[in-house]
């Protein structure tokens, strides 16, 4: 089981309740580690193991030595994140527990069986994952301050890979890239109109005092992250924002009004003030998505097939309908290549499954230089779009060479050196640090020494 399973296993296990009961019924614990002035109580354990199962994750070695020794592990990081006054900011912590809770609803299908799973309502879920949230984060900005200044030079990855045997390489799997053009289809003025009466009638209900702003937007906000929070968005920079919804947002001087109607790249949004602190503000909005029509997407789907005749027809390059006429502003600009964000930088290679659904479908039978029929997609700001999509590029899975793949190598040396500066840090903080083990556990194999003094 590696590190970062171990870390969000560790995160998200106070969802699980536990409790043993003795012979009356009275609910009772035990402590089992002492780590500095933390204790480990054996209901901790029974939760991550719960939890654990229930992920499908697998333990290194016995679970009952495993489990404890991670979790004093995750003492110590936090600990440490604590004295040397590490931050994690609440809008941070709002979004990794949203995006987690979306994630875990749409594999279970939905939130009354997330309720039902866990045996507890929605906003007692996200309580308990606040907490565990914030300290996963701790954790992981302690090990990533660490580890910071850990580098590898050339020489080191070749020294590394040229005597390690040829079926221990790793395997690189297939990876593409990808250029597209896209076409929103036009919303009718109709529609427009509708959105923007049911948001005046949201006012006008507001300013009556008949309801509040926050009920409104836990009714019909149509923004997944904020909804369920009465349409509140934590304080948050002028840059993060979309950016005629910020010039409205942070003109905002009276927490009672409601703004003006503002459009933005994500649909037509109401917003009321919260407060302002420095340069971050905190509000609330109501966001509404006009319905695009079957008509206007067949539209677009005509006109993208027009295109791509042309283009294979030779009156003109995919590069050149990317630069002109695709309205995708991400990729326009680099002739409708993609771009993969990843933990080493930008990258223009997708492994199929890190690309949108919709668009790897579209790729995955082409032959490089061809370009798919048009299809349709919800794009990454929630709006429908029409696409055609071209396979510029495809390296097939192989086993990785350092000419090829220096980089992949690299991060993997640099994993490495990482990894052991971790457990130097943990071996040299388990000297330093106060333990106490009950006694049932001195004969474990534990991953870290010095437990047992």
């Amino acid at each position: 089981m590696n590190r970062i399973h171990l870390i969000i296993l560790w995160a998200l296990f106070p969802l699980v309740s536990f409790a043993q009961k003795d012979s009356i019924g009275a609910i009772v614990d035990e402590v089992i580690w002492v780590v500095g002035d933390e204790a480990i109580l054996k209901s901790d354990v029974e939760a991550m193991r719960i939890q654990g199962q229930q992920e499908g994750i697998r333990w290194s070695g016995d679970p009952d030595c495993a489990i404890p020794e991670q979790i004093a592990v995750q003492k110590l990081y936090l600990n440490q994140a604590i004295i040397d006054s590490v931050e994690v900011t609440e809008s941070e912590i709002t979004q990794g527990v949203e995006q987690y809770i979306e994630s875990m609803v749409s594999a279970i299908g939905s939130r009354e069986k997330l309720e039902e799973y866990y045996k507890k309502n929605m906003s007692q879920i996200r309580a308990d994952l606040r907490d565990s949230y914030r300290e996963r984060q701790m954790v992981q900005a302690m090990q990533q301050k660490i580890t910071k200044d850990i580098m590898v030079s050339p020489a080191e990855v070749r020294k590394y890979f040229q005597n390690m045997p040829q079926d221990s390489l790793p395997f690189v799997p297939t990876e593409v890239e990808v250029q597209i053009i896209t076409q929103t289809p036009r919303i009718e003025q109709e529609e427009i109109n509708r959105v923007k009466d049911e948001l005046r009638d949201y006012t006008n209900r507001i300013n009556q005092g008949e309801t509040t702003f926050q009920a409104l937007a836990r009714l019909y906000s149509e923004d997944p992250g904020t909804a369920r929070r009465g349409g509140e968005l934590d304080y948050t920079g002028r840059g993060m924002l979309d950016p005629a919804f910020a010039n409205v947002a942070f003109g905002l001087t009276d927490p009672k009004k409601v703004s003006k109607i503002v459009e933005s790249e994500f649909g037509f949004h109401i917003i009321q003030l919260v407060d302002k602190r420095g340069e971050k503000i905190k509000v609330r909005h109501i966001l509404r998505k006009p319905i695009v029509s079957d008509e206007a997407i067949n539209k677009a789907l005509n006109r993208l097939d027009s295109i791509r005749n042309d283009i294979v027809a030779g009156k003109f390059t995919f590069e050149v309908g990317a630069s002109v006429i695709s309205d995708d502003k991400d990729t326009r600009n680099n002739q409708g290549l993609m771009s993969n964000a990843t933990q080493e930088g930008r990258t223009s290679r997708f492994k199929l499954a890190d690309l949108p659904p919709e668009i790897a479908k579209a790729v995955d039978a082409l032959e490089v230089g061809e370009i798919s029929k048009p299809f349709q997609m919800i794009n990454e700001r929630g709006k429908t779009v029409c696409a055609i999509a071209k396979l510029k590029g495809r390296t097939e899975g192989h086993k990785a060479t350092i000419t090829e793949d220096f980089q992949i190598l690299k991060n993997l040396v640099l994993a490495k050196r990482r990894e052991e500066k971790l457990h130097e840090w943990v071996v040299n903080r388990i000297k330093s640090t106060y333990v106490r083990i009950n006694d049932r556990y001195r004969n474990c194999d534990f991953q870290y020494e010095g437990w047992i003094r």
